[in-house]
């Protein structure tokens, strides 16, 4: 920092120098125009941005949104590249991960949503490492979001990338939008369902979402 440069400035010139395009690690998001609207609001709200707890705000929230937004033109159909084929002769009936956290960013007001995704389908030729659905939640979750869309989403791309014979996708979660503003239902959780092929049948998935039930009671 320059003697007499404003300390927030200086943060926002910090996020610049790592947005710099000639950088070898640049960034997927400008972090300078976030730290410099981050700025902007700290001022706009009547807080004092170059006092000692907010200088490095702008540039903590440029890192956090850089995180946070990771996900946006990313193919979460990567991870789902390696499979495995099953063995001839042998079956497989319905593979199940239950709760895989997530946090995501409701695209309404930018507030965070936290919650756990349970994941089912049913392998034709081929499965998955279990390692790859979280990163598939991950990646999709990476972005502003409604959670109606990212459990159609995370469907849609196993449905795609696997071809399995069923596909069923329950997301539980808690929205700062509801919690923190508005009626403040501190206790108010949502919960998505999606569905593809012979788990579109509610009678065909009944004994998954028993299970899914079961894991979420023995959770609290």
């Amino acid at each position: 920092m320059t003697p007499g440069e404003h300390p927030a400035n200086a943060a926002v010139g910090a996020a610049q120098a790592e947005s710099d395009p000639g950088s070898a690690s640049r960034p997927s998001v400008d972090r300078a125009r976030i730290a410099a609207a981050v700025l902007e609001i700290l001022d706009a709200i009547g807080e004092d941005p170059a006092r000692d707890g907010l200088a490095d705000t702008p540039t903590r929230v440029a890192d956090a949104y850089a995180e946070f937004f990771s996900g946006i033109g990313q193919d979460a159909g990567e991870h789902l590249a390696r499979t495995i084929p099953i063995e001839e002769g042998a079956t497989s009936d319905a593979v199940l991960v239950r709760d895989i956290a997530f946090r995501s960013v409701c695209e309404h007001h930018l507030l965070p949503f936290l919650g756990t995704a349970h994941i089912a389908y049913l392998p034709d030729e081929r499965v998955i490492g279990l390692g790859a659905l979280p990163k598939v939640v991950d990646t999709i979750a990476s972005r502003p979001q409604v959670q109606e869309r990212l459990s159609e989403q995370i469907a849609d791309v196993l449905e795609e990338r696997l071809a399995p014979r069923g596909v069923l996708v329950v997301l539980e979660a808690a929205h700062g939008c509801v919690s923190m503003r508005g009626s403040r239902q501190l206790t108010s959780t949502t919960v998505t369902i999606a569905s593809r092929g012979a788990l579109a049948d509610p009678a065909a998935r009944a004994e998954l979402m028993q299970l899914i039930g079961t894991a979420a009671e023995q959770a609290r």
